[in-house]
């Protein structure tokens, strides 16, 4: 990958860089370099650019389309908002109206998040998720949290992204918790 937020897709030799969530940029980094992933993409196209945003989970593209029929959201704040929250996370906060979850990703302010809430309360159920389903996080969600939880532990501590990257992706997380992520990473650093 490139550049942080950014992953290159080869299709029959064309690269296209395709505009990624955090949640997806953590996703991809815990693979292995080889594997073959799939990549559900979005064509955003306007008058000075075509632009390609991709997202690891089907559910996380339905959420990023909800997300820019929101006025005031375009492509851009709609991939904050996912780098900052699961889709579960993003259903739980418009379900509850919790307008400070959304507020949380850069460029968003509380205005804004509050529109999301009130033109989502409706939408939302399009993404087959409950609040229910949402607090029950699936295992492999969990597992992304915990990635992009480590990341911004090892951002914080001075490192830049790209370096927290890939030092997470020499680590195998299975069965380690947040805080032996971490250190797990550090040793790879040093």
């Amino acid at each position: 990958m490139p550049y942080p937020g950014t992953a290159v897709v080869d299709c029959g030799g064309v690269g296209y860089r395709l505009t990624v969530s955090g949640n997806t940029y953590s996703a991809l980094a815990a693979l292995p370099t080889d594997s073959l992933v799939k990549l559900y993409t979005h064509l955003s196209v306007r008058e000075d650019a075509h632009e390609l945003f991709g997202f690891y989970r089907e559910e996380e593209l339905d959420a990023y389309r909800l997300l820019i029929t929101v006025s005031g959201i375009g492509p851009k704040a709609g991939v904050a908002i996912l780098s900052t929250l699961t889709v579960e996370q993003l259903v739980t906060a418009v379900t509850s109206d919790d307008p400070r979850a959304i507020s949380a990703a850069p460029g968003v302010g509380g205005k804004t998040a509050a529109r999301v809430i009130l033109e989502l309360a409706e939408k939302i159920t399009t993404l087959g998720i409950t609040a229910e389903a949402a607090s029950a996080t699936p295992t492999a969600t969990k597992k992304t949290d915990e990635l992009a939880d480590a990341r911004n532990a090892l951002t914080a501590l001075g490192y830049s992204r790209s370096e927290a990257v890939a030092a997470l992706s020499k680590v195998d997380t299975k069965g380690l918790t947040l805080e032996e992520i971490v250190w797990e990473a550090l040793k790879t650093m040093n």
